[in-house]
């Protein structure tokens, strides 16, 4: 007879499992990559909208600097822009530009047909049903932890 989990131990399960997954999926080169960093910088750009260097390298735990380092190697590229805060001249507001939007759709699609690849060289019909149930509570799961 199996003895039912606690929440103790599934909780360390999934924490496990999934910050391998992770660790693992961006370990994985994607053609045409960017930097961590400088994806990190881009998606709080299209999550959160236009904001300064200041609040992004915040939001990253990182040095104004570094993250000034990254949004201009961003910036060179034409993936953000910069325009003068209207209400504060001294500032700048970063946004994400059109083309900057598209490398990250490009990323996530890419990132879709790698796992695609994986499960489909990896696992059965029935495990990928398993797979597909699993992604949609740990889904849930995150809002919970909000």
């Amino acid at each position: 007879m199996t003895r039912e989990p606690n929440a103790n131990e599934v909780a360390s399960a999934i924490h496990t499992s999934v910050g391998v997954f992770v660790r693992q999926l961006r370990l994985t080169p994607v053609e045409g990559e960017i930097t961590l960093s400088e994806y990190s910088a881009l998606r709080r750009l299209d999550r959160g909208g236009a904001t300064t260097t200041t609040s992004l390298a915040n939001a990253e735990q990182i040095t104004t600097q570094s993250m000034g380092a990254t949004i201009s190697s961003l910036e060179l590229r034409g993936l953000v822009e910069r325009r003068l805060d209207p209400g504060d001249g001294r500032k700048s507001i970063l946004s994400l530009t059109n083309a900057g939007r598209r490398v990250l759709r490009n990323k996530r699609d890419a990132r879709t047909v790698q796992l695609a690849k994986a499960i489909t060289a990896g696992f059965s019909t029935s495990e990928m049903k398993q797979l597909l149930a699993a992604a949609s509570l740990i889904e849930r799961l995150a809002y919970l932890l909000s």
